[in-house]
């Protein structure tokens, strides 16, 4: 049954009074923060439990990084792409995508008719070293609760975790709610699932964060940079109008000045997606906060 918005907003308010209550035991970021990218991309189906589990394996991986879509029906599922990507989408049934779901947009899909869609079996040229087995599209909450249970058998300390809002100005309405809706459906499942004190919430989308940190300021933010940026630590905080605990930018941004004008504002600097070990040490060389990769198996 879908909520409705007056109730959804009590519901989201309350979250947010049990969320600040909790401030003062917030967990701390790690020193450095080892992430894997949707999971471990390189190894495993992208944004699927099973690549989580494969990331958790990993000694050296503290964070799990992944990106969130709603459905037409506002569930939040693992997903990537605005649409069914035909590179490693598949029917279960291993025919290939066809008609209004080749390239079909996620968000005009109930989240049960996205049970028809394999995400895992289909050979991604991309990433040819990838383990292939028949894989669905998760809901977040599911996610999360594998996460949680299959790293406490693994570890000796929980994960933390680094979602993406994918969301794109423009689109609104077409691809995704407004920032505002999305921002709240999400926060509510990861509220929900305790783990908002081990979240950071990213985006491109600046709209996103901003509205988390004027409603959720107690939520970690990131802002994710192209490789094409060319604005300076300066601006892109200007640009947002506060201070983010993270900016992300392409890695082949980042340079000494770089990190150093960021340190300047007590600002992380993560870069993304290093996945050469050469490229790993260079990054860690220049002092970055952390590495997100597809192959986590090189840190």
């Amino acid at each position: 049954m879908t909520i409705k918005k007056k109730h959804f907003k009590t519901t989201l308010a309350m979250g947010a009074l049990i969320l600040c209550s909790a401030c003062g035991s917030l967990s701390s970021f790690p020193t450095f923060s080892y992430e894997g990218h949707r999971g471990a991309r390189g190894l495993y189906p992208e944004n699927s439990i099973g690549a989580m589990k494969t990331a958790i394996d990993l000694p050296k991986v503290t964070t799990l990084e992944m990106d969130c879509h709603l459905t037409k029906d506002n569930k939040v599922v693992v997903y990537h792409d605005h649409y069914l990507n035909p590179k490693f989408v598949q029917y279960t049934n291993g025919k290939p995508l066809s008609g209004k779901d080749n390239k079909g947009i996620i968000y005009h899909y109930n989240y049960a008719d996205l049970a028809q869609f394999d995400i895992g079996s289909k050979f991604y040229e991309d990433f040819p070293d990838q383990k292939k087995v028949p894989t669905s599209i998760s809901l977040l909450s599911d996610l999360i609760d594998e996460a949680e249970n299959y790293a406490k058998e693994k570890r000796n300390t929980p994960m933390y975790y680094n979602i993406e809002t994918k969301s794109k100005e423009g689109k609104d309405g077409e691809y995704h709610p407004d920032p505002q809706e999305f921002s709240d459906r999400l926060l509510q499942v990861i509220i929900d699932k305790g783990i908002a004190s081990r979240t950071v919430i990213q985006s491109f989308d600046k709209r996103t964060i901003q509205y988390i940190n004027r409603v959720y300021p107690q939520v970690k933010t990131s802002y994710l940079i192209g490789e094409r940026n060319k604005k300076s630590i300066t601006e892109l905080v200007d640009e947002l109008g506060y201070s983010p605990f993270i900016i992300s930018p392409h890695y082949s941004l980042v340079t000494p000045n770089f990190v150093k004008d960021a340190r300047k504002t007590g600002i992380k600097i993560i870069p993304w997606t290093v996945n050469d070990k050469k490229e790993i040490e260079k990054m860690e060389t220049l002092q970055v906060d952390g590495i997100i990769s597809d192959y986590p198996n090189l840190f």
